[in-house]
């Protein structure tokens, strides 16, 4: 199972049977069933398209949202962490070890659109102590994804 998932994962999602079945050594129906049991089981929980939103016409704006977060008597972080991902703007959620308990990525239309939503909905929250916002700039990689590659390795060689 877990180098199906491998194979899997260095495909980014394309799902090519014949291609995957080669590269595991089973066969089409064999892979087909076990995809099918993966995804039942909530192991496979998503397949995912990467748009460099870059090239578009559509402007989009994702952040980097950081909050110290009192967690709840009982329930620890996963009551404020459901409360938040509920949102459509969240991408993603992450309980974080360090200076911040929680990390959220959001997208928006604008700045002041990113801006508001922390300012109305996460940190009006009881459970947020603080929040730190950082802006995307660029995206460089997502989802091991390379955005711009022109087939040069620019980086320098190191000897000792």
């Amino acid at each position: 199972m877990e180098s199906i998932l491998k194979i899997l994962d260095n495909e980014q999602g394309m799902i090519d049977i014949a291609k995957i079945a080669s590269k595991s050594g089973k066969s089409e129906a064999e892979l087909a069933a076990e995809i099918k049991e993966l995804e039942k089981n909530h192991i496979i929980v998503g397949y995912k398209t990467i748009i460099n939103w870059e090239k578009t016409d559509r402007d989009l704006v994702t952040a980097l949202i950081d909050l110290r977060v009192t967690p709840q008597r009982g329930e620890g972080f996963d009551k404020v962490a459901e409360r938040i991902y509920k949102y459509p703007q969240v991408r993603a959620l992450y309980l974080m070890s360090g200076a911040y308990d929680l990390s959220v990525m959001i997208e928006g239309a604008t700045m002041k659109e990113v801006a508001l939503f922390v300012a109305q909905k996460l940190a009006p929250m009881e459970s947020v102590i603080s929040t730190a916002t950082h802006f995307v700039l660029k995206k460089y990689k997502a989802e091991g994804v390379i955005f711009k590659d022109d087939g040069k390795d620019s980086r320098q060689v190191i000897t000792l």
